[in-house]
Formats: structure tokens, sequence, C-alpha cells
């Protein structure tokens, strides 16, 4: 009775350590480069980005008069008045340089953030795309941290569920 008791439990262990893994990858550089959504960000950044462009363009063409003015005029003016003019511009300057350091990390954090809330959404989208389609595991690489060496283009998932996520997006 004992030995029938051990033969089903060895057979239950055999049976489940056959059990097929389903295993798939994603390229995560395409899957994040090819969502229309980063797409759309990118564009809207790049409106804002040429808007940041024309206006600091203005504000140091403005600038350039004034200094060049400055110029032509210094040689007529009081050593002092020069001079406290001169200090005027240098500020003035050093002003419109730390405004535009100032917006450019503001422009740059804003977009980094954005970019970092749609690399989480693709990961909570894989993750529930592997749930949902039985995958044990999906794994991810790309050119600059590759953890999949090789796999069989048949277990490439990238363009199944970039085409679910821009789906997705759409809606």
């Amino acid at each position: 009775m004992r030995k029938i008791g051990y033969l089903i439990i060895g057979a239950l262990i055999l049976t489940a350590c056959q059990e097929q893994l389903k295993i798939g990858y994603v390229d995560n550089g395409e899957l994040v480069n090819e969502y229309q959504k980063k797409k759309d960000l990118e564009a809207k950044f790049q409106v804002k980005e040429q808007a940041f462009i024309k206006k600091f363009d203005s504000i140091d063409a403005a600038f350039q008069v004034e200094a060049q003015k400055f110029q032509t005029e210094a040689p007529r003016m009081a050593q002092t008045t020069a001079q406290e003019k001169y200090q005027q511009l240098t500020g003035q300057k050093q002003m419109i340089d730390q405004q535009k350091q100032v917006e450019a990390q503001q422009f740059q954090q804003e977009f980094q953030t954005e970019i970092d809330t749609i690399i989480v959404n693709i990961k909570e989208f894989v993750k529930d795309y592997g749930k949902k389609n039985g995958y044990n595991f999906v794994l991810g690489t790309s050119e600059g941290a590759s953890s999949v060496l090789y796999g069989q283009e048949s277990s490439n998932l990238t363009e199944e569920i970039l085409k679910a996520l821009n789906d997705t997006y759409k809606k």
C-alpha cells in the first residue's frame, strides 16, 4: 500500500516538473520608442521647445540691441555713468542666463517626469498582458542592457504588445 502511495506521489512530482513554461520577450527600446503616446509627447515638447527657443532668442536680441547701444554711447558718457550702465547690463545678462537655465531645467524635469510615467505604464501593460495571455515570464531586452541574448522570433512579443499598447492608447 505504501509503495503505491509513493508511486503516485512520484508520478505527480514528475508530471509537475514537466509543465511547460510559457516565456516571451520584448525589445524595451522599440516598445518605448514606437509607442504612439511617447511620440505624441515628444511632438508636444518639441512645440514647447521651439517656443522656449523663440522666447529667449527675442530676449537675447533685445539685450544685444541694448548692449550695442551702450557701446556706441559709452565713449560719450562720464566714466562713473558708463561703469554703472556696464554693471547694470552685466547683471541683466546674468539674470537672463539664470532665467534661461531655470526654465530649461524645469522643461527637462517636466519631460523626464512624463517619460517616466509612460515607462511605468508600459511596464504595467506588459505585466497585465503576460498575465492575461498565460505567460510565466516576459523578459525585456534592449541595445544597452541585453538580458535576452537569444530568443526564437516566435517568442518575441514586441510587435504584438506594441500593437495592443497603441490600440489601447487610441481609445
